[in-house]
């Protein structure tokens, strides 16, 4: 199949899902320029002519970058996305995650740029009635950074309805693995991933945490989806395709549709590591839920997407060959 190279900017693209999705539009021939005050991101994530250290907030020079590069559409990646964090300092997400969405939304109106794919969350919908959760499930998120990506979602409605502007929402679960080769994967600082945390307690000797052993759940651990950073990335392009392509705007979860409690994501780590995972059992961490698991039919349905990665032990491989090479550079 023919791809038609287009121009893309992407928001948040120095950082972890940003940088695969990137990488993958480069690969396939697209025109991509990269906006990111690397408050989080990293320069080395992207190539240098292909970076522009802005800042969201800066409304005018938005519209100027998206007017100069040309840009026919924009993956939203830019925002912070700590749970823990969204509970200590809710003016910080507010600000950052809805007010700079709001001022990339006024740029793109400015500049006549009319599609856009968010990086949305499945903290939206709190803590769930049932698993595995599906796209017309009740709106009802229980921290801050969950309430934020809503609070975009919200302004998404509003500007297709006022300025025809579309989009799509990919409700992601818990982003994973890294790139296979190596050449790039999670870098947050603070970390705040459950992998690397582990792969860092391996590391250190330091104890990670584990949050609460008395969930309802087979093991009393938390459940979650964990999806491959590459599939996630597919998953943005398959989304971009559709509205480029004229498709309507549209909430998708993205998911595998297996659940892992982080017991089974500790004993994964030590059989691939062959190393025991030093760790401790602390009390639960508010703004957690007991379970999150991906419906994702609609997805796969409407847009062909399926995951390539749908196992534990190849994410957690991929993860630990490139914080493996990270450390031996260290």
């Amino acid at each position: 199949m023919t791809v038609i190279p287009r121009k893309i900017l992407v928001t948040g693209g120095a950082g972890y899902i940003g940088s695969h999705t990137v990488r993958l539009l480069l690969e396939q021939g697209h025109d991509v320029s990269v906006v990111d005050n690397l408050s989080r991101g990293h320069r080395h994530n992207v190539p240098a002519d292909r970076l522009y250290e802005l800042d969201l907030a800066e409304t005018d020079a938005v519209t100027q970058l998206l007017l100069r590069t040309g840009a026919e559409a924009v993956v939203h990646f830019a925002g912070f996305i700590a749970v823990g964090e969204s509970m200590r300092e809710p003016e910080r997400y507010f600000t950052n995650n809805v007010g700079g969405s709001l001022s990339l939304l006024t740029a793109m109106v400015r500049a006549g740029v009319r599609h856009v794919v968010f990086s949305s969350t499945a903290a939206v919908y709190g803590t769930p009635h049932a698993v595995p959760i599906r796209e017309d499930f009740p709106i009802q998120p229980i921290n801050p950074y969950g309430e934020s990506k809503v609070m975009v979602e919200t302004l998404l409605r509003w500007f297709d309805r006022i300025h025809s502007l579309t989009s799509v929402s990919l409700r992601y679960f818990n982003a994973s693995g890294a790139d296979p080769s190596g050449r790039m994967g999670e870098e947050h600082e603070p970390e705040t991933h459950l992998i690397p945390l582990l792969f860092r307690a391996i590391l250190t000797g330091q104890p990670v945490t584990v949050f609460g052993n008395d969930y309802n759940t087979p093991d009393g651990t938390c459940i979650r989806d964990y999806i491959h950073v590459n599939d996630l990335a597919q998953a943005h392009i398959l989304a971009l395709e559709h509205l480029l392509a004229g498709g309507p705007s549209d909430q998708f979860n993205v998911g595998t549709g297996a659940g892992h409690t982080v017991m089974e994501v500790i004993k994964a780590v030590e059989e691939v590591t062959r190393k025991k995972v030093p760790y401790t059992v602390g009390p639960r961490r508010e703004g957690d839920p007991p379970s999150l698991v991906a419906a994702s039919d609609k997805l796969r349905s409407r847009m062909g997407w399926k995951p390539q990665y749908e196992d534990l032990r190849p994410i957690v491989e991929h993860a630990w060959n490139f914080a493996a090479k990270r450390q031996a550079v260290a």
